[in-house]
């Protein structure tokens, strides 16, 4: 079985995929309060900056930068994820973790790979057909950067 090594580096950037154990799942837009509420709260006691985010039914791409000195991306994702998993057994009772054991992580080395990342994940909702643009799929944080003057609201990926 291959062994998977994860990125050591400290205060890096990195682009997640973490996915559902049922990939048919919509928990994770059926719910998405919940897991923002999740992510707030480990937020808060182990801080890092959200780049970029996207919820989708089934999983979740993210890009994150974590502070200088700090490498626990691993850490962060585990607490997350059982959290999630604990209020969500509240609400729905008998059920197992609805997450798969691993997530996928890339350290973002360059402002080309990250503006690229940061494409994928807005487009994501766009290339699994769940809507025809970027600014009709409320569950990322395209909105807040077109708040904040980053893209224009009618941007579809044309560069």
């Amino acid at each position: 079985m291959p062994r998977y090594i994860r990125s050591k580096r400290f205060g890096g950037t990195f682009f997640f995929t973490v996915t559902l154990k049922d990939r048919y799942s919509s928990v994770l837009v059926d719910h998405v309060d919940l897991l923002r509420e999740c992510v707030r709260h480990i937020k808060s006691k182990r801080p890092f900056d959200i780049i970029a985010w996207v919820v989708l039914p089934d999983h979740i791409h993210a890009i994150w930068r974590l502070p200088e000195g700090d490498n626990a991306f691993s850490i962060r994702w585990q607490l997350i994820k059982m959290l999630f998993t604990k209020k969500l057994k509240k609400r729905m009772y008998d059920m197992e973790s609805v997450w798969q054991g691993r997530f996928w992580e890339h350290e973002i080395k360059s402002d080309n790979n990250l503006r690229a990342h940061i494409h994928y994940c807005y487009l994501n909702p766009v290339k699994h057909g769940y809507v025809l643009s970027t600014r009709d799929w409320p569950y990322s944080s395209f909105h807040r950067d077109v708040k904040l003057g980053l893209f224009d609201i009618h941007w579809n990926g044309v560069f």
